[in-house]
């Protein structure tokens, strides 16, 4: 198996996984605030559209309830948007971990429920770095950790750039050294 995971947080009945040992980076939240609001605001912009053709168009399909209350669509998805914007990006920030330690990466994800996946050094088949726009303009990166299993891939995202190149060529070597141990 090259890889556990936990769907949800151990509830007490078997062991616990401890934390990872290190957070992503500060600057994460306002990478992930940004793409909530991009979001939000494109979601905010159909519901302003939706609610004007319904509002103008009379059209019958429309229960008489809704008719008259149409105009409060877009107040409820930007009100929605603003309090997705300002609450999750902390949540995220507050949940995301990793470790590398010498066998093992560590990550920890979620946000409702929580998944913890240890992936094997000895598994893993490739290690990329990449950057969106927005990630390059906050000085961010993601890795990813690819192994041969479906189940086995992990995802750091919001670590400082240099830290992810550091990171990627670090797991890189370390894969290819057990591997060249192993033959």
């Amino acid at each position: 198996m090259t890889a556990v995971r936990r769907a949800q947080e151990p509830d007490g009945g078997g062991p616990r996984l401890r934390p990872p040992a290190h957070r992503v980076s500060p600057r994460a939240i306002a990478h992930w605030a940004i793409e909530y609001l991009l979001a939000w605001g494109l979601a905010l912009g159909l519901a302003w559209g939706l609610a004007a053709w319904a509002g103008d168009s009379g059209w019958a399909g429309m229960p008489g309830w809704l008719s008259g209350r149409i105009g409060l669509l877009p107040v409820l998805v930007g009100a929605a948007g603003v309090l997705m914007s300002a609450v999750a990006p902390v949540w995220r920030y507050r949940v995301h971990r990793w470790e590398v330690s010498a066998d093992v990466v560590y990550t920890r994800t979620g946000w409702f429920s929580r998944e913890w996946l240890l992936v094997p050094v000895g598994r893993i088949q490739t290690v990329d770095t990449k950057q969106g726009w927005l990630e390059r303009l906050l000085g961010l990166a993601t890795i990813r950790v690819n192994t041969a299993s479906h189940a086995g891939s992990s995802e750091v995202a919001g670590l400082p750039a240099d830290v992810a190149t550091r990171l990627a060529e670090d797991l890189a070597h370390r894969a290819h050294d057990l591997r060249d141990d192993a033959t």
